[in-house]
């Protein structure tokens, strides 16, 4: 933690200069904040971060759990700043600096994955909002047709469609986990938007986005790409075993969602969407009577469905990728030591004989399951099961893991020695999106192969 200390007496060396561009206004009259007690105050922050401790430790790779993980310290540093003054980056006048630097961060995204500079795109509150937009736009440029995307992908697709009151379509997935090409086929003159994700959040999987849009070239159908877990990984692909096919298309998609707030070391919440034509900034158009006044550039209001969005959130990223660039050498470096531990682990649970590793990590996703003597699919769930609440209950050395469930077709076509007996597997996950798992993936083998089953 010491480098949170160093940013911490950066933060407060910025926060006297802010104090100081705030005194250059003049004093501010009267005082409506209400009387503070010193001594109540400190009684109350410290009740308050006694709540806080109730919290796993996120930002220790023993923490291996959910997506989640503590921003880079920079990131905090500068939404804490920015959020002292409030910026709101509906409008200009909300937040003249921190629109404009939404706006460099926007390129920045849009370089990477091939749009160039002729795009539209914004900051959102995450990847659900920002794939509402995306599907927004699919529903009017396609009006009565549907929304496509595969059983392994968000569960929210299917309920904004809903939301949306538009068609919603799920592609049945073969028991390898490939899109039923067959059943996309039968339902092509129905679609509108097909989406394809770039990293789903049960198995961090990379969708076959080539054969997707090579197919939906062919009937004329939009590619939406989903890509809010693993759309950095763009940047390193080709490199320690990820199929660079996918990355090398993300600019001939119709639109894009990223989650900043992901692999991008960011603070909840910041998502983004890009659609590669600007011109469907015109769904957008609405008249507001006070708000876009001044300045004659585009307000970020006037191509978003949110209003009011925190410009903190662009601070955050402005100055991470300041220190991170979106580059191989820059947060490419982050994800390579996410993906070396992802395949770090994998290694240890091949060589394993308690465990088995579920199938081959496409990022920095490992799911696998305890080996069971009798083979059969509803004991890998009880087992899994168990070992997932003993290692959280731990007094000491506590290992924060997650569980999937998977249909146990699918379980068997890939581990055919087993039997299914239950209609769903339940196995262990393990995110490994934390740097730090690089160097811990070895202990997180270790804690698992002390576990007694």
């Amino acid at each position: 933690m010491n480098r949170y200390k160093d940013y911490l007496a950066l933060f407060e060396k910025a926060l006297k200069s802010l104090d100081q561009w705030r005194d250059s206004y003049g004093e501010i009259p009267g005082g409506r904040d209400g009387p503070v007690e010193p001594e109540a105050m400190e009684q109350l922050f410290e009740r308050f971060c006694k709540r806080l401790t109730g919290n796993y430790p996120f930002h220790h790779p023993s923490y291996a759990g959910q997506m989640l993980k503590p921003p880079h310290p920079a990131a905090w540093v500068a939404y804490s700043l920015a959020m002292t003054i409030n910026p709101n980056n509906h409008a200009l006048d909300g937040g003249p600096p921190t629109s404009r630097m939404e706006k460099e961060v926007m390129e920045d995204l849009a370089d990477m994955v091939g749009y160039g500079q002729s795009f539209l795109g914004h900051l959102t509150s995450g990847g659900t909002i920002a794939n509402l937009e995306a599907l927004w736009i699919a529903r009017e440029l396609h009006p009565g047709k549907a929304i496509a995307s595969t059983a392994d992908a968000h569960y929210t697709h299917n309920r904004m469609c809903r939301v949306l009151n538009t068609p919603y379509i799920t592609i049945a997935t073969d028991e390898s986990g490939e899109p039923d090409m067959n059943a996309l086929e039968e339902q092509a003159d129905q679609i509108g938007t097909l989406v394809v994700t770039l990293g789903t959040t049960g198995e961090g999987r990379v969708e076959p986005l080539q054969k997707l849009k090579s197919w939906a070239d062919r009937h004329g159908i939009r590619i939406h790409i989903d890509a809010a877990y693993g759309g950095f990984y763009t940047l390193i692909a080709g490199e320690e075993g990820i199929d660079p096919a996918p990355w090398q298309l993300t600019g001939e998609a119709d639109s894009i969602v990223i989650d900043p707030h992901k692999h991008g070391l960011q603070p909840y919440g910041c998502g983004s969407v890009l659609f590669k034509d600007p011109k469907i900034g015109r769904f957008y158009k609405h008249d507001s009577p006070y708000t876009y006044f001044t300045s004659q550039d585009l307000h970020l209001g006037e191509i978003s469905l949110e209003c009011s969005r925190a410009g903190a959130s662009a601070a955050a990223l402005w100055l991470t990728l300041q220190l991170l660039p979106l580059s191989r050498e820059g947060l490419g470096e982050v994800l390579l030591s996410c993906r070396k531990a992802a395949k770090k682990l994998a290694a240890g649970l091949g060589a394993s004989e308690n465990y088995t590793l579920y199938r081959e990590p496409d990022l920095d996703i490992v799911c696998y399951f305890p080996t069971p003597r009798d083979r059969k699919t509803s004991s890998v769930s009880a087992i899994s099961k168990q070992v997932f609440e003993n290692q959280m209950d731990k007094r000491e050395k506590p290992l924060y893991l997650s569980l999937l469930k998977v249909p146990s077709g699918r379980f068997t076509y890939l581990h055919p020695g087993y039997t299914a007996d239950s209609s769903e597997t339940v196995m262990l996950r393990s995110v490994l999106m934390k740097p730090e798992h690089e160097d811990f993936a070895d202990e997180i083998m270790d804690r698992l192969e002390a576990q007694e089953f």
